[in-house]
This record gives structure tokens, C-alpha cells and sequence, in this order.
């Protein structure tokens, strides 16, 4: 899936270490839509190297391609949007063409 608008926040990294003791690194992002009425979407972008990658600024016009996931949790449900490539507004894209790996990360 896919949207495209511009980013206007940018949240705290989040960081730590797996059960196996594997480091791991997420960025939160939100981007607000150009629709007639817009919505802010937060999504994450998961992994230092991804991070650094796709080189996330306020203010820019991005389109985001990115996989939903919901888990439950002590009968309640959470959903993330976990970003796999961005494109920025000429469309050139900061990652390849292909799917994302499965989601690893403990939470």
C-alpha cells in the first residue's frame, strides 16, 4: 500500500534489544494527506540502516509504500504501518522494488 503527502512531524527513536539479544532501532513519522479533508498517518520505518536510508525530513513531500500489521495483545488489538520504500516528490526511490522481509521486532 501506498501514500502519498508531506511529512510533518518526526517522534522520538525508539531502541533496544531482542530476547536474543539483537539490537533493534525504530523512527515514528507523521505524514499528512493532501486530501480535501487531510489525515495525519503515523507510520515507522524499522532498522538503523533503513533509518539512515531513507533520510526522513520535516516538511517533505513523500510517497510512502509501506505493510499493515494488527497483533493482539491482552485482548486488545494494535496496528502498525511499517514503511519499505519511500519516494521522494520526483520520484526517485530510496529503496528498492520488492517486498518487505517479515517483521521481527519484539513488542
Amino acid at each position: 500500500m501506498d501514500i502519498t503527502g508531506k511529512i510533518i512531524a518526526l517522534l522520538p527513536a525508539k531502541s533496544g534489544s531482542g530476547r536474543n539479544g539483537n539490537e533493534w532501532k525504530v523512527q515514528e513519522y507523521v505524514l499528512e494527506t493532501h486530501d480535501q479533508y487531510p489525515k495525519k498517518i503515523c507510520f515507522e520505518v524499522y532498522g538503523a540502516d533503513k533509518i539512515s536510508q531513507f533520510n526522513i525530513r520535516e516538511g517533505e513531500e513523500l510517497t510512502v509504500y509501506f505493510d499493515i500489521e494488527s497483533r493482539e495483545w491482552n485482548g486488545r488489538w494494535f496496528t502498525r504501518l511499517r514503511a519499505w520504500k519511500v519516494e521522494r516528490g520526483g520520484g526517485r526511490s530510496s529503496a528498492p522494488d520488492y517486498p518487505a522481509p517479515p517483521a521481527d521486532m519484539p513488542y
